[in-house]
């Protein structure tokens, strides 16, 4: 993993470098994707990245996880297949937002969709993008996108953060423009894949968590550390430690065929709600310890800090810990969960 994290750690928020990593891991990792008996490869693969570039890893997560959806669709059946590679770029637009809609209709010549997709991850500068759509007032279906095609308006302008600073993920406006299916109503998010994908994200999570829990590491190297200091230090390691390894058991989970339907969605709340949590309580604990030097002085991470904060908030706090306590409720049938 040497080459790959001093080649994440040179993108140092270059979208352009970061996509020519992403294309480089997704012929490196052709195959590999979740559920494929090397899921673990991949989760080490994202979290190395995250540890040394978390504009790289947010792009890379994007690509491989676009390239593993079509794997599935292939081999699951519907939809057609579609070429994801001849240097394709990739990105995975699924999210939804209040006063946005897109919608997604059958004409003769083919599926269009029209309407505003928000959170579209560097759209601007990506070849294509799967990009989920309703084709009815219930159902939304995924659909693979050209983004160089004319009725695409990327927002300028709206992306303020100044955490993934490099990384615009404003909305864009689709008029008329041409989509091939994949898969059918549903199966976007009826995958066994989708919950996989979310742990996926967490590995970069983590990763990241990781790149700031070392620098605490190195700092109390140089020096010798009061008990606090040292307090500090054990309290990151406990639960950086314990997330790494929610992160291989989920692994290896997938892998065997038990990380699948209610028993995948749960395993999923549990391991991007642990890494979350652990994201948060380094960052914290790394200020207390570090003080504002780092922060005021030390570039990279002052930027890993900012990146990894609006990173994680992917993670809906409350709202998931609530969806995580209906599915226990849900599947649990009277029986306690631990």
């Amino acid at each position: 993993m040497g080459v790959v994290a001093d080649r994440a750690f040179q993108v140092n928020g270059d979208t352009r470098a970061a996509l020519r990593l992403a294309l480089t891991l997704g012929v490196r990792l052709d195959g590999a994707g979740p559920g494929s008996g090397r899921t673990e490869r991949l989760f080490d693969t994202l979290a190395t990245v995250a540890a040394a570039d978390l504009t790289a890893a947010r792009v890379v997560e994007a690509h491989l996880d676009a390239l593993s959806i079509l794997e599935q669709a292939a081999e699951s059946g519907p939809g057609s297949h579609v070429d994801s590679g001849n240097g394709r770029t990739w990105g995975v637009f699924a999210a939804e937002g209040r006063g946005t809609r897109l919608e997604a209709r059958q004409t003769e010549s083919g599926w269009r969709l029209d309407g505003v997709k928000p959170w579209c991850s560097l759209a601007g500068e990506l070849s294509h993008a799967l990009v989920t759509a309703h084709t009815s007032e219930t159902t939304r279906r995924l659909f693979a996108v050209d983004l160089r095609v004319p009725g695409i308006t990327v927002s300028e302008g709206s992306w303020v953060a100044r955490g993934l600073a490099a990384l615009p993920s404003g909305p864009v406006d689709f008029r008329g423009v041409p989509a091939e299916p994949i898969g059918a109503d549903g199966w976007y998010l009826e995958r066994p894949g989708f919950a996989w994908g979310g742990i996926g994200v967490a590995a970069c999570w983590w990763g990241g968590t990781v790149g700031i829990a070392r620098r605490v590491y190195r700092d109390a190297g140089e020096r010798t550390p009061d008990q606090v200091g040292l307090a500090h230090l054990g309290a990151i390691d406990v639960l950086v430690t314990a997330s790494g390894q929610a992160l291989a058991s989920a692994a290896c989970a997938i892998d065997d065929g038990t990380a699948t339907g209610a028993h995948g969605a749960v395993r999923a709340a549990r391991v991007r709600g642990l890494v979350a949590r652990t994201a948060e309580f380094v960052i914290e604990r790394a200020g207390h310890a570090l003080g504002p030097q780092p922060l005021a002085f030390d570039a990279r991470h002052a930027q890993r800090v900012a990146d990894l904060q609006l990173y994680v908030r992917q993670h809906h706090a409350e709202r998931d810990e609530a969806r995580l306590g209906a599915l226990l409720l849900d599947g649990a049938r009277g029986i306690a969960p631990w």
